[in-house]
This record gives structure tokens, sequence and C-alpha cells, in this order.
């Protein structure tokens, strides 16, 4: 057999492996996603209790579905958040028979922490995050401009900075992980702070609605996480001289 066969058949199988690990993580999300609709009502009937502390107001549906769809969006995040811990194993399992034997050991060990990260940031985004974005819209109203909200809008908002927060939650993971793996020097990435600070603001101007408070509120954690997984990675760093 040829090289190029080879390349092409190593090519094929690779595929073949993610092809499985996508199906897995499908599969799990597929199973889950049925109890988690049951218990959506009542994750959908907390928030918006939760909501209602924040001021005097009630929230209001516009359609007949609204409330229906809503409730699948809710047991989407919750699906995604439950089985968050098997997804990243088998995104892990499709990477590892490529990695050394001390690499496959720490990436096994960042597969629990990956999850645990995703879920703090669901968590923290929801319970001090979201309450201050409504306060702030709340601090608009006055005697001739009331706030009317619809539940869809504030709970679709929670659910997208849920998402946004548990990504960019993975940061001082990526950070760390880069200068322990020896794909970057820790001084290289402590001169392109400058370039982190850019590059953290326009992922969360992408990621949050276009209003300044979103981008920092997710920005700020965002970039002293980055400096957490920096400060973890130091002691990879290169010996002067």
């Amino acid at each position: 057999m040829s090289i190029e066969q080879n390349q092409e058949s190593s090519l094929i199988t690779h595929l073949e492996d993610l092809r499985r690990a996508l199906l897995r993580s499908l599969g799990v999300l597929a199973v889950g996603i049925v109890p988690l609709f049951l218990v959506s009502p009542y994750v959908l009937d907390w928030f918006c209790g939760q909501i209602a502390l924040q001021g005097d107001f009630q929230l209001h549906y516009f359609s007949p579905l609204e409330v229906f769809l809503l409730q699948l969006k809710i047991a989407a995040l919750l699906d995604v958040v439950v089985c968050s811990p098997a997804i990243a194993w088998n995104i892990w399992q499709f990477v590892l028979p490529a990695l050394y034997e001390k690499e496959k050991k720490f990436i096994s060990s960042i597969v629990a922490l990956t999850s645990f990260l995703f879920v703090a940031g669901v968590a923290f985004c929801l319970i001090v995050c979201f309450p201050l974005i409504v306060k702030f819209g709340m601090s608009f109203a006055s005697d001739l401009l009331q706030p009317v909200f619809g539940v869809s809008n504030l709970v679709s908002l929670a659910l997208w900075l849920s998402l946004a927060f548990g990504c960019m939650f993975q940061f001082p993971l990526v950070t760390f992980a880069l200068v322990r793996a020896g794909i970057v020097e820790y001084e290289t990435v402590c001169k392109k702070r400058p370039y982190v600070v850019v590059g953290v603001l326009s992922l969360s101007a992408l990621l949050t609605p276009p209003d300044i408070i979103s981008q920092l509120v997710l920005g700020v954690p965002t970039y002293l996480l980055f400096e957490a997984g920096l400060l973890a990675a130091r002691r990879y760093k290169k010996p002067r001289g």
C-alpha cells in the first residue's frame, strides 16, 4: 500500500472515530432530553419567581405556543449542562489515542474540570450576573415609562447568556493546557495580554446582547479567569538564560 493510500486510510479512520464520538454525544443528549423536559416547567416557575424578586412586575407571554417552546429551550440547556461530563469524555476519548501516555493522564484529569467550569459558568450567570442585568433594565422605569417584560425574551436571554458563560469559563483551562502542552510559551502569553483583552471583549460582544453592561459582565470575569489559568501555568515557564 502506498504512502498516499495509508494517509487516506488514516484520515478515514479518524473521521469515523469523530463520527462515532459525535453520535455517542448526541445519543446521550437524546436520552436526557425527555426527563429534563418534564422537569422544565418547575425550572421555569422557579426562574420566573427569581425574576419577580427583582421588582414588582409580572411576566407575560404573547402566543399560545410560546411557553411550550420556552420549556423546550430550558430542557435543551439542562440537557447540555447535565450531560456535559459525558460529552467532554467522548470528545477527549477521540483525542486520547493520538497522545503519549503522559499526555493521556493529563488530558484525562481535565475532563472533570471542563464540566465543572461549564456548570460554574452557567450558575454564575443565573445567580449573579443575570439579576444585575434585570435590575439595570428596570432602572429606566418612570411614571411615564413602565416595563412590560415578555417571559420568552427574558428567559431566552438568560439561556443564551448561560451558554456564553459556560463556554467562556473554559478560558483558564485552555490557557493552562496550551502552556502545559508547550504549544505556546508562558512569557509569550504574558506579553500578549493587551491582545487577550481585546479578544475577550470582542467575544463578549459577539456572545451577548448589544449593551455594554452584558458585555462587561461576561468580559471581566473571563479575563480574570484567563489570569487564573496563566497563574496556574506559571510553573511551566522556561527558565531565564
